[in-house]
């Protein structure tokens, strides 16, 4: 924590900027109960002024499937090759993990090569643990493997191993040379950011319809899916370690006459490799996630496990399947930070053997389990009858409390939908377009200047311009009633967990598992207690986009630099002002920016609740998604995104400004 030395770019501050905000909300109201006589196009956006985006998009996507040709070779054959080239490598990874190598097509092929036994794999997970940081990591992820196994999931989690190692070097490798580009081009730099936006921001069934046209409905479609959404945060990674590079160490690259190409791959991309190594990190968890819902477009494995059970609501199906990814998410998870942490070690000299243990382990036992399993089917598949499952029990829970509290729960859901979802929802739906553009300009203005509030005017106005107005103030709505209630329970917990050590290690572990478990999961209970409708939505919504509330608080409180605290406590501060007139305080930008990823976790699940019968945006890009109109479901899908950059933007601005006052010059980690 440093004092900021310059002073808040904001020009309407105190007594100017109050008087604005009370003007401009003033005229808010009186615009909203008289505006509708006098302009009543203000409060719906006329018919005839709407802007036919959907129908250009799906003119230019039939263009360029049916007629767009590149010289030689056509948009559609290039998409055939691409997907050629990713259905090879795919093929064979599926083949050493999950179906063994076939002779024949269809139901008539023959096994003439077994898969990699299962219990050769769980070793080779043991030795990366063991290599990666000793017997402590090796025995967590054989644990998660063999969680995975004992609960009958291996066969499908070996389906989603094999899109995982596919989708996740592609990714790293596209983002990283998209990341060198970018640090090497400010233009490209310019253009990639907004890209890149948009590509965090678009819902992803959004840009599984244009993935489906082009590629087809199957796992070589939801591999290309994986790697548009598990690639940006590499290329961001890649600009960003780039950029850290200390000057003295490429000066030094120059120095001893470096070409531009050495520079990159042999001095700067070495230097940088520990933060270009969180990238690859995030890009594995990102491509899990995603490999999850594009079960959708024929992915298979754990992901279609999750929506089958979905559809036929088996809670304890479904709820099983979703800690198998759990637990590959852990290995994996773990396994990539504990490389990023490993040390660089001198290669070993000697025979190929010496320098190359590990790997030749590896070869050994998948040698030995293949030649065992041959004899003794146990090592080669495990057992049905060694099998667990517990998928009936969770699913009788569930119905229990179904049968013998349902009075209780149609209650509650009444007490919220008649007393809050069902009046916000038609404030928001009756508050004119124009106004909340305005409004949103003036608030660009107040908390960054002209730059931001052009930008959120823009996107304000162009969500009305393409007719999606109102399914976007139902978006809004159930957005921001489950991100404030998501910020009510979140915040609270965070604060309690702050300064208690044990608990906050039990709170870590539940929110690192409520992140990873898919989001299809959080359906079926909801819908199973509530039945479909907003209010399902909204529970739904707030149990996935919580976590994020609970871990920026505590991370903001434990950020708290201790000395302030002990001035505080020798000026007689009691704990609770302690806690509220200076850890609270100082943790505020982090909290803003907690708020900010809880809005952006709400709107990506308010995608999904889709499925349980929303009116929103959601809906608009899910139909879409099943009819496969692309040009639907993009301008939809760019309203949701429209959304979540106009909060990103404005919260992000607002954490800016906490810092500024209270002297601190960027977040604490």
């Amino acid at each position: 924590m440093v004092a900021a030395n310059s002073k808040s770019p904001i020009s309407a501050k105190g007594p100017a900027g109050s008087l604005i905000w009370g003007v401009g909300s003033v005229l808010f109201l009186a615009f909203w109960q008289l505006g509708s006589r006098w302009l009543p196009w203000a409060f719906e956006y006329p018919k005839g002024w709407t802007i036919p985006a959907a129908q250009w998009i799906g003119q230019f996507m039939k263009w360029l499937l049916n007629e767009a040709h590149f010289g030689l070779f056509t948009f559609a054959e290039l998409t055939r090759f691409i997907a050629a080239v990713i259905d090879f490598p795919y093929r064979i990874v599926l083949s050493l993990l999950s179906t063994g190598f076939l002779s024949g097509q269809g139901s008539s092929a023959e096994q003439i090569l077994p898969p990699v036994a299962w219990i050769a794999v769980v070793a080779i997970f043991a030795l990366l643990g063991y290599l990666a940081e000793g017997r402590r990591l090796a025995l967590i992820v054989t644990g998660c493997m063999v969680f995975v196994a004992v609960f009958g999931q291996w066969s499908s989690a070996m389906v989603t191993l094999a899109s995982i190692l596919v989708a996740v070097p592609i990714g790293v490798a596209l983002g990283l040379l998209l990341g060198i580009a970018a640090y090497r081009s400010a233009w490209v730099e310019r253009l990639l950011q907004p890209i890149l936006d948009l590509m965090q921001t678009i819902p992803v069934f959004a840009y599984l319809v244009p993935i489906l046209f082009m590629f087809g409905f199957g796992p070589t479609a939801a591999v290309v899916a994986t790697v548009i959404y598990a690639m940006p945060p590499m290329t961001r990674v890649t600009l960003m370690a780039l950029q850290r590079v200390p000057s003295e160490i490429r000066d030094l690259g120059r120095m001893i006459g470096c070409t531009r190409a050495q520079l990159t791959w042999r001095v700067m991309v070495p230097t940088a490799q520990d933060a270009l190594m969180v990238g690859v990190n995030q890009v594995i968890m990102l491509s899990l996630n995603m490999v999850i819902i594009a079960s959708m477009i024929g992915a298979g494995g754990l992901g279609f496990d999750v929506l089958a059970a979905l559809r036929r609501l088996d809670f304890g199906a479904g709820l099983e399947a979703g800690l198998a990814i759990v637990a590959l998410a852990i290995a994996l998870d773990r396994l990539s930070q504990a490389f990023v942490r490993r040390p660089v070690r001198e290669t070993p000299q000697g025979s190929w053997p010496s320098r190359h243990p590990y790997l030749l382990s590896a070869l050994a036992t998948i040698l030995v389990a293949g030649l065992a399993g041959s004899i003794v089917p146990a090592i080669q598949t495990y057992p049905v009858g060694w099998q667990l499952s517990t998928g009936e029990f969770w699913s009788d829970v569930v119905k229990w409390i179904n049968v013998n509290y349902f009075d209780a729960l149609e209650a509650i859901k009444n007490f919220f939908l008649l007393n809050l979802l069902i009046p916000f929802k038609r404030f928001l739906i009756g508050l004119p377009w124009l106004g909340v553009v305005a409004f949103l300009v003036l608030a660009g203005w107040r908390v960054k200047g002209p730059r931001l509030a052009l930008l959120v005017g823009c996107l304000g106005f162009l969500i009305a311009a393409t007719g999606q107005w109102e399914k976007a103030m139902i978006t809004v709505y159930l957005c921001g009633i489950s991100t404030i209630i998501a910020m009510v329970i979140g915040v609270p917990i965070g604060i309690a967990s702050a300064e208690r050590p044990r608990l906050w290690r039990w709170v870590q572990v539940i929110i690192d598992t409520l992140q990873t478990l898919p989001s299809f999961v959080y359906l079926m209970p909801a819908v199973m207690l509530f039945r479909v409708g907003d209010f399902t939505a909204m529970i739904a919504v707030v149990a996935f986009a919580v976590a994020p509330a609970i871990r920026y608080t505590a991370l903001g409180l434990r950020g708290v630099d201790p000395a302030l605290v002990e001035a505080g406590k020798a000026m007689g501060c009691t704990p609770r002002q302690i806690l509220t007139r200076i850890k609270l305080r100082l943790a505020l930008p982090e909290i803003l920016l907690g708020l900010n990823q809880t809005i952006m976790f709400a709107l990506s699940m308010l995608v999904i609740t889709a499925l349980v019968g929303t009116r929103d945006l959601g809906q608009e890009v899910y139909i879409a998604l099943t009819k496969a109109d692309s040009g639907r479901g993009l301008v939809a899908g760019l309203a949701v995104a429209f959304i979540a950059i106009i909060a990103d933007r404005l919260i992000q601005a607002g954490a800016q400004n906490a810092r500024l006052r209270l002297g601190i010059s960027q977040v604490r980690t």
